[in-house]
């Protein structure tokens, strides 16, 4: 009985202090941990959890205060006054600094100084990752980003933009040492503020373009980007006629390249100097002209084919029919393909009858591709005759697959 209710007690005093009984051997493990490790895990949860860990114990309750700031805005309620309400309230108390900042679909009106008011708190110092964009409810107003936003500059390493204006007027004296991932969707930008901008993200590993305005020709030289995606349209189906070039000037490191609905443009991609590329596409006769070091194809045409690019493993192409014509002169461009990904549009009818000359082998065919997807198969008699093209030449064929399109952006 006397160790009955000393172990009663023990849990009693563990409770009261944050070290109680909740696992099976009667140790809190979690509360057991380094406050370091305890902070890094509230950091992560969402903003309103994360807040509520001060209620676990008198070892929990100043942690919250003491880790870097996740202010997720969206999650902290369903009513927007609510949501303005707590915001201010979580900048008033946490100290700072923060991790992380989303604040999407932000409804303007008369609450720009709010918002101004915001960006400006000391809880937000040494900010990593923001993600901002407003709530459109008159498509001929100006939004404008705050310029107090880009305060964060010196410590941003991954920024989302969107539906906003750029101050254009900030750019010369903005610095992005640490960013490596940056999106703009809808963002008016001119086109040399964004030059200027990405010409001082030194550390940038992925850019994100899509949909939109004041860019006519992007030109990129960097020596660390990764992937880059663009497209001149956006999701509600608005086009910015001025996007009409891509220019990869200089990408030592770029392994993926991604132009997402190329229908809507740019009309132009030249890739001058990419030696690490490995995902290309999509890629379909909505560019006019495509050029990859001297090999040129107009309309997916292929007009001289006089470069093989032995580094792409995988390729994804939008095609009408499809057509084995057209998909076979990119076989021939990309002699150590992997993976070949076929949208199939069947607006007309295309006869795939091309024989495969085993006197002029296709490299990849004989030696690389091992799956071939194609989406929108109809098993018609072009879809048929397409299949069976690989099924019977590509040598090293393990997967052929007809159900969807799965290329991460």
């Amino acid at each position: 009985m006397e160790a009955a209710a000393a172990a009663a007690k023990k849990r009693r005093f563990g409770r009261s202090t944050g070290k109680g009984s909740l696992g099976s051997d009667g140790l809190d493990h979690i509360s057991c941990l380094p406050e370091a490790i305890l902070g890094e895990i509230i950091s992560l949860l969402p903003t309103k959890d994360a807040a509520r860990t001060q209620a676990v114990s008198r070892r929990w309750r100043p942690l919250w205060r003491s880790t870097p700031l996740n202010l997720d805005v969206d999650s902290l309620s369903t009513q927007e006054r609510k949501r303005t309400m707590f915001v201010s309230r979580i900048l008033a108390s946490h100290p700072g600094p923060a991790r992380r900042l989303s604040l999407p679909f932000f409804r303007l009106r008369d609450r720009y100084a709010k918002l101004d008011g915001w960006l400006r708190s000391p809880a937000l110092a040494d900010l990593q990752e923001l993600d901002f964009s407003y709530d459109i409810e008159d498509e001929e107003a100006l939004y404008p980003l705050p310029p107090s936003a880009l305060r964060f500059a010196p410590t941003l390493r991954v920024v989302e933009l969107r539906t906003c204006h750029f101050p254009n007027g900030m750019a010369p004296a903005l610095h992005f040492p640490r960013l490596a991932r940056l999106t703009l969707y809808r963002v008016t930008i001119s086109e040399d503020t964004l030059h200027g901008l990405l010409s001082r993200c030194s550390a940038l590993e992925s850019l994100l373009l899509v949909g939109n305005f004041g860019i006519r020709r992007l030109r990129i030289n960097s020596p660390f980007l990764r992937s880059l995606g663009f497209s001149a349209s956006s999701w509600e189906g608005y086009r910015d006629a001025n996007f009409q070039e891509v220019v990869i000037e200089e990408a030592p490191c770029l392994e993926r390249l991604m132009p997402l609905y190329p229908n809507h443009g740019p009309a132009t991609i030249r890739v001058i100097a990419a030696p690490k590329l490995e995902v290309l596409g999509v890629l379909s006769d909505g560019i006019s002209q495509l050029h990859l070091g001297t090999t040129f194809f107009q309309k997916m045409i292929a007009v001289n084919l006089t470069t093989s690019i032995r580094t792409v493993k995988v390729l994804v192409l939008d095609s009408n029919g499809p057509n084995l014509d057209v998909v076979v002169d990119f076989l021939k461009c990309f002699p150590c393909l992997e993976r070949l990904y076929v949208v199939s549009r069947p607006h007309k009818v295309i006869k795939n009858i091309r024989s495969y000359d085993p006197l002029h082998p296709i490299e990849c065919m004989e030696l690389h591709l091992r799956k071939v997807v194609i989406r929108y198969y109809e098993g018609k008699r072009p879809d048929v005759d397409f299949a069976k093209f690989f099924v019977l030449n590509a040598k090293v064929l393990r997967e052929m697959d007809s159900v969807a399109l799965a290329i991460a952006i």
